[in-house]
């Protein structure tokens, strides 16, 4: 049974490590001593490809490859960092932009990744806010998107790069954002190229914030006076709100731009993993109470509040891997990297950070023992 379904690894992103252990050697002995030998490595953490330049990128790699023999670890993914993720990126409205993100920031990271045998995931892009107020321009957006990860896919498996993927995020302006997204986006990119693309699962990245509102939750609003948290979608909808017009103009509205509103399945982590769980090579771990997305520790005092639940995220990965038909033609993932991905502020005091990150740890492997086994052996 085991042939059929992927094998396990718990991993840690050093993102945060970042201004604090930047060296291979430094963030790979830490992160070894919390207990976990399979590492993401953020752009964050002195590996941007934009602020480095290629000569250290090279030495880089060759500090990688020693820091990994020295301390017993494996690179197993690269991972976009913050500093990208602020941008309009690979959707920028201005073409040498996009050719500049794509060819001097993917491109050598896809390189390193194929030095390192290592996959990479990402998100560096944004749709403008002009664009969220028309579904043929939001389209369009999708469309100039997609091009630009194919030629990333392309470059990737020329460099010899493991799997790569975008990762999922949970806002309109940040495609793909919904179930439906997802399976777009990756068949549309194998279309183009003929190569498997994939997606990062955060367990985080689910919010309520975005379900389209029913008529009497408008009226509610309109007829209480409130001013704040009614998400209608367009600014003409908006303007039509608070012009007092019908009801059923503002739903016209909203039925015109479907692309703005989420259903409640979108906003279910654990439904995500079995409906796609399979497509995901990189799935990001953090405790959430499903409202925030703010990367907290598995300690006892975050799981009491939060959602997240080891054994349910390896029973819905499960059940993806045991759907008959699926909705997305690339292969299934033979490898699942669960990935602790940790934040930690400028102000924080890296001993208790590297304290929470330990409990983490140990509260995974309670669930994951040993890394490599296979999923139906966890479950």
């Amino acid at each position: 049974m085991s042939e059929k379904y992927p094998k396990i690894y718990l991993a840690m992103d050093n993102c945060a490590l970042y201004k604090r252990f930047t060296q291979p050697d430094e963030w790979a002995g830490v992160i070894k001593g919390l207990g976990i030998s399979y590492i993401e490595a953020s752009c964050d953490t002195e590996l941007d490809p934009l602020y480095m330049g290629k000569e250290y990128l090279e030495k880089w790699a060759e500090d990688v490859q020693k820091a990994e023999k020295a301390h017993g670890v494996k690179v197993c993914n690269l991972y976009s960092g913050h500093g990208s993720y602020t941008t309009t990126g690979m959707a920028h409205d201005d073409e040498h932009a996009r050719k500049n993100m794509t060819e001097n920031f993917f491109f050598p990271l896809m390189d390193i990744a194929g030095r390192l045998d290592c996959g990479v995931g990402f998100f560096a892009h944004a749709f403008r806010h002009e664009a969220l107020n028309s579904f043929e321009d939001y389209k369009e957006k999708v469309n100039v998107l997609t091009g630009e990860l194919a030629k990333v896919s392309r470059y990737a498996k020329s460099a010899g790069a493991g799997k790569i993927g975008i990762e999922r995020m949970y806002t309109p302006h940040q495609y793909p954002w919904r179930n439906r997204d997802i399976e777009e986006l990756l068949t549309n990119v194998k279309s183009i190229t003929g190569n498997d693309f994939y997606f990062t699962e955060d367990v985080g990245h689910h919010h309520t914030r975005f379900l389209r509102p029913t008529e009497a939750e408008i009226e509610i609003f309109r007829a209480e006076g409130k001013k704040r948290g009614l998400w209608l979608g367009t600014d003409r909808a908006y303007c039509l709100f608070d012009a007092g017009a019908d009801i059923k103009e503002i739903t016209e509205e909203m039925d015109k731009n479907p692309h703005l509103f989420s259903n409640p399945c979108d906003n279910d982590p654990y439904e995500a993993l079995r409906l796609h769980g399979c497509f995901s090579p990189i799935i990001h771990l953090q405790q959430t109470n499903g409202t925030t997305s703010a990367h907290l520790p598995f300690t006892a005092e975050e799981n009491a509040k939060g959602i997240i639940d080891p054994k349910r995220i390896l029973t819905s990965i499960k059940e993806s891997y045991e759907a008959h038909i699926s909705p997305i033609p690339i292969q299934k993932c033979d490898k699942i990297y669960l990935t602790l991905e940790i934040f930690s502020s400028t102000t924080s005091i890296i001993r208790d950070v590297l304290k929470d990150i330990k409990e983490s740890a140990d509260y995974f492997r309670k669930y994951i023992p040993e890394d490599g086994i296979p999923l139906d052996e966890l479950v």
